[in-house]
């Protein structure tokens, strides 16, 4: 792992021990992937204009997240399907960003279950909820994070239907795998991948038990694939704020308008997201969506934004330009994939010591001093 100097040396990492399909799976998004592109083509739009003769022999990275102390503003994003990247992979990551001192978010769609990293994790923890057609499964969820003392609830709304991710369909991707003779061949050519899969059993989704009438992985996968609730709505959310106890974060937010409604309802926190690219094709970056939110916001709740986040200077950007911290998704998974927890752990020490390095030579000795005078805008052909 200590070979790996970069996120992207973690994805080539994890791309030769992943079968083709499942390295697809969660590189890829959705149709011609122009969203998935236009989140990382945002952060060269803008370049550094840093400050001189600073103190900054120790920078300060610490912050506070949503009341609590965070090492960095940085938080572990909820993904979906880690168990078939590493065995138990949400677990990795959860005790990763424990030990990084910053908050993880657990996916409805994981590989552990709430209860499990409750009992397993400590420090800020959150759970981020689909909601599904059967809502008193999706209360159910939410009524279990709450009894195992999570801190926060991610609600996701950029989600009513599922997108067209066409590298999954060229693949035969499925849950479970379809063994179509080039996948049984692309499994076979990655035997330590295989015989991790072999040892640690075919992942479930252990917060879905029960959503169908079988338990088998396929069968609750295709589910939940058609069960999607795409009329739910503001009242349904202001329900949800009126019952939830403790912080609630909607996540997939780029309309300032509805930030600000968001602020209104009662809720903690918004996150400028447009689900990693894997959802609406031609979507707004998240970065070029930001500064709109973050002004219709004026600091009544916290701002976070993910999407195309490689480098810590990408979070020196995005604070910038207004959000309290980013959350990151791909960056941990190709790190769990590349080498478990150690993976998962090496992917968010890039970053911190980017992230650290990058407010140094920008002048900054705290967070607090990252501005939108940091930056001017770059022409980019």
């Amino acid at each position: 792992m200590e070979r790996s100097r970069s996120i992207d040396d973690l994805r080539n990492a994890a791309r030769r021990r992943l079968p083709r399909s499942v390295f697809d799976f969660i590189d890829g998004g959705a149709e011609d992937e122009a969203t998935l592109l236009g989140n990382r083509a945002a952060y060269r739009r803008h370049s550094f204009l840093p400050k001189t003769l600073a103190d900054v022999a120790a920078p300060d990275l610490s912050t506070t997240i949503l009341g609590r102390p965070a090492a960095l503003p940085l938080i572990a994003g909820p993904t979906g399907a880690s168990g078939f990247l590493w065995p138990r992979g949400d677990l990795a990551i959860a005790a990763a960003a424990h030990d990084l001192g910053i908050p993880f978010a657990l996916s409805t769609s994981a590989s552990v279950s709430i209860e499990d990293i409750a009992a397993r994790a400590s420090g800020a923890i959150w759970f981020q909820c689909y909601i599904f057609k059967q809502r008193d499964f999706s209360d159910g969820l939410i009524a279990r994070a709450a009894k195992a003392g999570y801190d926060g609830l991610v609600i996701t709304v950029d989600f009513p239907v599922g997108g067209n991710r066409e590298r999954d369909f060229r693949n035969d991707f499925s849950i479970p795998f379809k063994y179509t003779a080039r996948n049984v061949t692309d499994f076979a050519l990655h035997p330590r991948w295989a015989l991790s899969m072999v040892r640690g059993g075919t992942p479930q989704l252990e917060n879905l038990r029960g959503f169908s009438a079988s338990n088998d992985v396929g069968t609750v996968a295709s589910s939940v694939g058609r069960n999607y609730d795409a009329s739910f709505s503001w009242d349904d959310l202001s329900r949800i704020r009126d019952a939830w106890p403790r912080k609630l974060i909607v996540k997939g937010i780029a309309r300032p308008e509805e930030a600000e409604r968001l602020v209104a309802l009662g809720c903690d926190a918004v996150v400028v997201s447009n689900h990693g690219g894997r959802q609406l094709d031609g979507a707004v970056a998240t970065l070029d969506a930001l500064p709109a939110v973050a002004r219709a916001v004026a600091g009544r709740a916290e701002v976070f934004v993910d999407g195309g986040i490689r480098r810590g200077s990408d979070m020196v950007k995005a604070l910038a330009l207004g959000a309290n911290a980013v959350l990151v998704g791909r960056a941990t998974l190709f790190g769990t994939a590349a080498g478990g927890q150690d993976g998962a752990a090496r992917a968010l020490s890039i970053l911190r010591d980017e992230f650290r390095r990058c407010m140094q030579l920008c002048g900054t000795a705290r967070v607090s001093e990252i501005g939108r005078d940091l930056l001017v805008p770059t022409d980019v052909p």
